[in-house]
C-alpha cells in the first residue's frame, strides 16, 4: 500500500471524492430510507466536533489528494454551523470543489449564505412534482419549500442546479416524465436514481422497484434521447441529450448497471468512520484515534488503509449479498 501520493486502491481506482455525511438527522421520513417513526438519531458525544470534522477535511485534501468534498446527511441543513464548515473547506489550500445534497426543505433562506461561505454546486431531491405522490413518499407536505429551494438556488448562483429523483414504483414512470419537463422548463439538471437496497426497514425488492431500462423507455416516449458524447469519467450518471441538447437527463444506474470499476469516492460518516463503499460491510474508526491523540500520520495510515481493501464491486448482484447495516441516511449520499 502507498503511504503517499492519491489515495489508491488495488484495483487501481484513485479516490479523489469525499462525500462527508453531517448527520443522520433528517426532516423527511422518505419510504425508502427511513420508517415513517423515524430512527434513533446518533448521540450527539457520538459526532464528529466541528474541530474534528475541520481536521479530517483538512487531511483529505493537503494530504489524500481530494479535490471535491460533498457535504450529505441525513440532511445536511439541520447540521449547526454548516456554513462554517462550507468556509473552511473553501479556505482549504488547494481549494476543492464544494457541493452539497439536501432535501430542499429550508434551503430558500440558507442559499445565499451558503454560496457567500464557499459552496459551489447543490443537488436538490425531488421524487415528485404531484403534491399527493410527494407526500405519500416523504411522508411530509413540503413540496413548496423544496420548489422554493430549487429557486433561491438557483438565484444564488448554484448552477447548475441538479435535481436528485429516485422513483416511486406504483406513480415514477409518470413523475419521471413530469420531472423532466419541469427541470427543461427551469434550467435544472435531472439525475434519476435507482431505489438501493439502504432503506431502514431492510424491504428493498429487486422484483418490484425501476430499472434505469425503464426509466429510459418511458422518458423516450415523450422526449427524443441521444447518448451525450462527453466522456463520462468517472459521473456515476449515463447522460442523455434531451431534444438534441444541450439539455440533458442522467440515470444512476447503481443496481442494474453498476459503475464501481470507475467509482472515485470515499466516504466519512457524521460518526467518524471511513467507508470505502456505500455497501461496505466494515468501518474504519478515526473518530476514536482522534480522541486518543493520533497524529495525522496515524490517520492518514488508517484512512489509506481503508480505501486500499476496497473491494471490486458493490455486490448487489452477488447470491450472498447482504444489505449495510446502516441505512442510507446514517451512512450518506
Amino acid at each position: 500500500m502507498p503511504r503517499s501520493g492519491p489515495l489508491i486502491d488495488t484495483f487501481g481506482r484513485v479516490a479523489t471524492d469525499l462525500r462527508v455525511s453531517l448527520t443522520d438527522r433528517c426532516n423527511l421520513r422518505c419510504t425508502y430510507c427511513m420508517p415513517a417513526e423515524g430512527l434513533d438519531w446518533l448521540p450527539g458525544d457520538e459526532l464528529l466536533t466541528r474541530d474534528e470534522l475541520t481536521r479530517l477535511l483538512a487531511l483529505a485534501v493537503t494530504r489524500l489528494g481530494i479535490t471535491n468534498v460533498r457535504f450529505t446527511g441525513g440532511e445536511p441543513l439541520l447540521y449547526r454551523g454548516l456554513e462554517e464548515v462550507v468556509a473552511a473547506a473553501a479556505a482549504l489550500s488547494p481549494r476543492p470543489e464544494i457541493a452539497l445534497t439536501t432535501n430542499g426543505v429550508g434551503l430558500a433562506r440558507r442559499a445565499q449564505a451558503l454560496v457567500d461561505a464557499g459552496l459551489d454546486r447543490v443537488n436538490v431531491s425531488l421524487d415528485s412534482l404531484d403534491a399527493a405522490h410527494f407526500a405519500s413518499i416523504t411522508r411530509r407536505d413540503r413540496l413548496p419549500d423544496v420548489l422554493d429551494g430549487l429557486a433561491a438556488a438557483a438565484a444564488a448562483g448554484l448552477g447548475p442546479v441538479k435535481v436528485n429523483a429516485v422513483l416511486d414504483p406504483d406513480s415514477g414512470l409518470t413523475d419521471a416524465v413530469e420531472l423532466l419537463d419541469y427541470c427543461l422548463r427551469y434550467g435544472y439538471q435531472l439525475r434519476i436514481i435507482e431505489q438501493m437496497p439502504l432503506d431502514a426497514d431492510h424491504l428493498w425488492r429487486r422484483d418490484v422497484s425501476l430499472g434505469a431500462d425503464e426509466i429510459f423507455a418511458a422518458l423516450a416516449e415523450r422526449f427524443d434521447l441521444s447518448a451525450d458524447p462527453a466522456p463520462r469519467g468517472s459521473a456515476p450518471a449515463q447522460l442523455w441529450q434531451v431534444n438534441g441538447g444541450p439539455a440533458t437527463v442522467g440515470i444512476i444506474a447503481s443496481v442494474s448497471h453498476a459503475f464501481c470499476s470507475a467509482c472515485d469516492r470515499t466516504r466519512l460518516t457524521a460518526d467518524g468512520q471511513i467507508r470505502n463503499c456505500l455497501f461496505a460491510a466494515e468501518e474504519s474508526d478515526l473518530r476514536t484515534l482522534l480522541r486518543n491523540g493520533a497524529d495525522d500520520d496515524a490517520l492518514e495510515l488508517v484512512w489509506r488503509a481503508a480505501m486500499w481493501r476496497k473491494a471490486a464491486g458493490h455486490g448487489i448482484n452477488d447470491p450472498g449479498f447482504v444489505q449495510p447495516h446502516r441505512p442510507m441516511s446514517a451512512i450518506g449520499g
